[in-house]
């Protein structure tokens, strides 16, 4: 059986309520500060090794609502779906304990286990996932090109014609992405 190993970590310094210098950081920037700088940059890790981020958030909404997994692994520029795991104070140890069994069932080699706990005033709001709370990086029309990740369900629909090839050359290229990984044939 293949042995699960942890490679590298970080930790973002712990702010003060409200105010100090972290006041102003989203809970979904992957840029934000961590305690070590190091964690998976100074790795000699392949970021196309990586098969998934999985994210622990104890209290998904407001800024760190929207599947906070997908929105970091976005904004990471991963090509990774990204995934959010609610297990309230211990969210994170169960991302690292899912990319554990995952390694060990096969299902990959590389996996990130991150974890994001930010207690603002938008997760306390009446609605969490309120059009306010979006990351304006992510919104139509950004400047850095990414895509718009707040559609609605019924929305999605009626916008995909438009860019339906542009989807289908993605969504291709993502079908044959895991077996190149594996170096086997995808036809």
């Amino acid at each position: 059986m293949t042995e699960a190993v942890i490679v590298a970590l970080g930790r973002s310094p712990i702010g003060r309520a409200r105010k100090g210098s972290l006041v102003d950081v989203r809970p979904d920037d992957p840029g934000r500060p961590r305690r070590d700088q190091g964690a998976g940059e100074g790795s000699e890790l392949d970021r196309d090794q990586i098969e998934d981020l999985i994210c622990g958030c104890g209290l998904p909404g407001g800024e760190q609502g929207h599947n906070i997994g997908r929105v970091v692994s976005i904004l990471a520029r991963l090509d990774v779906p990204g995934v959010t795991v609610n297990r309230y104070c211990s969210s994170s140890l169960m991302t690292t304990r899912m990319a554990a069994h995952a390694i060990e069932a096969g299902e990959g080699d590389v996996f990130l286990s991150v974890g994001v706990d930010m207690r603002c005033p938008d997760t306390e709001a009446e609605y969490p996932d309120a059009p306010d709370t979006y990351n304006p990086r992510l919104v139509p029309g950004n400047t850095e090109e990414y895509p718009d990740i707040y559609i609605a369900l019924p929305d999605g629909g009626e916008r995909s014609p438009a860019r339906e090839d542009s989807a289908v050359r993605s969504r291709d290229r993502y079908a044959v992405k895991e077996p190149e990984r594996r170096g086997q044939s995808a036809r």
